[in-house]
């Protein structure tokens, strides 16, 4: 599954600069998560490193987005290619 941030965020920052996809950017009023970009770490890391580093464990699944680890290596697959191709 992607990750979406609830409304508990207290926009300290320290979960943005973790993101290897750069999906999480500042809403209007608190972070948020690209889904398309958010492969929970998988191709990077063991673990999501925005859950790792939140001190408020406001990160959590996001149930309109099930997706198998298979399917998020295949997305981390796509993104790692379509930013070689842009670099």
């Amino acid at each position: 599954m992607a990750l979406i941030i609830t409304d508990e965020c207290i926009n300290c920052d320290v979960c943005e600069p973790e993101c290897p996809n750069d999906a999480i950017s500042q809403g209007e009023e608190i972070y948020e998560i690209d889904s398309n970009l958010c492969t929970e770490c998988v191709g990077h890391y063991h673990e999501p490193q925005c859950v790792e580093v939140c001190p408020v464990d406001c990160i959590i699944p996001d149930s309109n987005r099930k997706e198998n680890k298979e399917q998020l290596q295949q997305k981390y697959q796509f993104l790692m290619k379509k930013k070689a191709s842009t670099a």
